[in-house]
């Protein structure tokens, strides 16, 4: 087993007053070429908008966006004619294809939102743009490791995005043993990226914010040293 270790305080830091943000990976005004991706996984950013404040109508093209808000409410509309707002226990998956126009908002005035921006290279280009969003709160079993992104249209586990990916979440308490077990074996690894709490891989000691790549093996075990959530993205290489 290897592994690729990236601590919460490495990560790229920008503060633009109403925007506060983590790049995991090279981003936007951060550049560190040691950083550019892991496999097919481009972008993790951990964001938080100030209240009434957000992204304005931007555009993307041939890649998979996956948002899963934390805290707060983040209003979605798109060039497709969408207007949803999603909140903590819920996720949108977004696939620019042949180009969509977005925009990201926090509507409330009083409290700021904050979310993962994800960004997965797709396995197809020039598809027809779409955009979903789910519950994934019913998915989410404690103790367990839960799907809820796969590469499976109409999968009853979750949403489903043009790449041969998982999105997975734990929701583990103190002291539980778990394991990941790579769903393909075409997938360079898998991506462990902690929101709340903290982990141990063997000797490696995780906390919250930290991510680490883990490849080169089928299955990563681990322990919960606290309350813990933590997410999981199963990738291929980028080729």
């Amino acid at each position: 087993m290897k592994t690729i270790l990236h601590r919460a305080e490495s990560r790229g830091f920008f503060d633009h007053g109403w925007l506060k943000t983590h790049h995991t990976f090279s981003f936007a005004d951060y550049y560190n070429p040691q950083r550019i991706n892991f496999g097919a996984l481009r972008v993790l950013n951990d964001d938080r908008i100030e209240g009434g404040t957000g992204f304005d109508l931007h555009p993307h093209q041939n890649m998979e966006v996956i948002s899963i808000p934390l805290k707060g409410d983040l209003e979605h509309q798109d060039s497709l004619g969408h207007k949803d707002t999603i909140q903590e226990g819920e996720i949108q998956v977004m696939s620019a294809g042949t180009g969509i126009m977005h925009s990201e908002y926090n509507r409330n005035d009083d409290r700021p939102t904050e979310f993962l921006q994800i960004w997965v290279f797709p396995n197809k280009k020039n598809v027809p743009p779409r955009y979903e969003n789910a519950i994934i709160s019913d998915l989410v079993q404690r103790n367990e490791i839960s799907e809820i992104v796969s590469p499976y249209p109409g999968n009853a586990k979750g949403l489903w995005i043009y790449q041969q990916a998982w999105f997975s979440i734990g929701h583990l308490d103190k002291n539980v043993l778990q394991s990941y077990k790579m769903k393909s074996k075409d997938s360079l690894g898998v991506y462990i990226f902690i929101i709340e709490g903290g982990i141990t891989i063997k000797e490696l000691e995780l906390k919250r914010r930290d991510g680490v790549g883990v490849y080169d093996t089928e299955e990563v075990e681990f322990k919960a040293t606290e309350k813990s959530r933590v997410l999981f993205i199963e990738v291929p290489p980028y080729q």
